[in-house]
């Protein structure tokens, strides 16, 4: 236990370079989810250039970053889109994408097979059309499941089924890990967050207090199920769960949006976690000089959570699932497991609450078409 709590203190004070480093291509897409964290839709027309994002690889390379986690909006809508993963790949940066999978037919399978160093995460969030499409909108879930037969058709290898853990989808845990197996893929849960769009719909759709203690008995005897450390606040009801157990935020990640700003990870596209801009003066120097991570390195009062028993184990929680519902980085996490951090919602009664600085929604929603 204590090299493991000597390395997560290593981790707080910050890296030389982030350890996972999330870019979103770009903020088109051709869905609209209700919780999308990047309120994604539109193209911003001041997005990263071919020549730039290849210079941002290559800073990423030189880094000796050996993975980014590239997403969106739909990062497939982008032209060059293969262009810049072949790029990558060629620079020893190996490439984890988030998709839709509504752009990934038997041909794009085929050439996704081709290319090594390369994961694929698909995202659904029910394990029917029903669940997922009042989510994610009609036809998702169809060509999410498309995509999934053309990547095992295409000999693809183990892909990820990434699922948004909600009020509905919680109740089919079991499911989901039989519709991985039957692919051979891996399961990937992530915590919804009240970020982006997901502000508005996360009273609506995040999980019980009672929902959440079981997806933690669910997980603990599940170590294979990935999350990514969405759930560290959960650890707080006894053994902790795989992973790091720490908010990352500007010390072991961070974002870099389809403009070139840098955020503080992937879930507070706000101005009070911009770190600055890689068209400025390089992402190497953000990483290194930003104000805002050097701030976040430093040591952190417990706040509220000091007289909790637990804090050592969940560290008081997420960043962003506090501040986007009004609540201080002081306070408890609002989905605390010993319901404090619904006491202080409760308490402050927040009116209006923080949205992200940037909204590239449509104003007209989207229905995919049966093919």
């Amino acid at each position: 236990m204590g090299a493991e709590s000597s390395l997560r203190s290593r981790f707080e004070r910050g890296l030389a370079a982030p350890i996972c480093l999330t870019w979103e291509l770009t903020y088109a897409c051709n869905l609209a989810c209700t919780h999308c964290l990047s309120s994604s839709g539109r193209r911003d027309p001041r997005e990263l250039t071919t020549a730039e994002a290849k210079a941002l690889i290559d800073e990423i390379a030189a880094m000796q970053i050996f993975y980014v986690n590239v997403g969106g909006g739909e990062p497939m809508i982008r032209r060059d889109f293969f262009e810049l993963v072949e790029h990558a790949v060629n620079q020893h940066v190996g490439v984890k994408f988030s998709t839709n999978g509504t752009r990934i037919d038997r041909d794009a399978a085929k050439r996704l097979a081709g290319i090594d160093y390369l994961d694929i995460q698909i995202s659904i969030d029910g394990v029917d059309a029903l669940t997922s499409d009042r989510i994610r909108g009609a036809g998702s879930y169809d060509a999410a499941r498309r995509a999934m037969d053309n990547l095992r058709d295409a000999d693809f290898g183990q892909f990820k089924i990434s699922v948004v853990m909600t009020k509905e989808n919680v109740e089919q845990l079991d499911d989901f890990e039989v519709l991985a197996k039957s692919y051979g893929a891996e399961l990937r849960l992530t915590r919804l967050r009240p970020s982006g769009r997901g502000v508005e719909v996360w009273n609506e759709l995040h999980p019980t207090l009672e929902q959440n203690r079981g997806l933690y008995r669910w997980l603990l005897e599940r170590p294979n199920v990935l999350t990514g450390d969405s759930f560290f606040h959960l650890s707080a009801l006894g053994s902790p769960l795989e992973g790091l157990n720490l908010c990352g935020a500007g010390r072991v990640v961070c974002l870099i949006d389809p403009v070139g700003d840098v955020y503080a990870c992937p879930f507070v596209i706000h101005d009070e976690f911009l770190a600055g801009n890689v068209r400025d003066a390089g992402f190497a120097s953000v990483w290194t000089n930003s104000e805002l991570f050097r701030s976040l390195r430093e040591p952190g009062s417990a706040g509220a959570c000091a007289s909790c028993g637990s804090f050592d184990a969940c560290r008081g929680g997420c960043m962003a699932a506090k501040f986007f519902t009004g609540l201080e980085m002081s306070d408890p996490d609002p989905e605390c497991v010993f319901g404090h951090g619904e006491a202080a919602l409760a308490a402050k009664r927040v009116l209006i609450r923080p949205i992200s600085s940037a909204d590239h929604s449509r104003k007209v929603p989207v229905t995919l078409s049966a093919r």
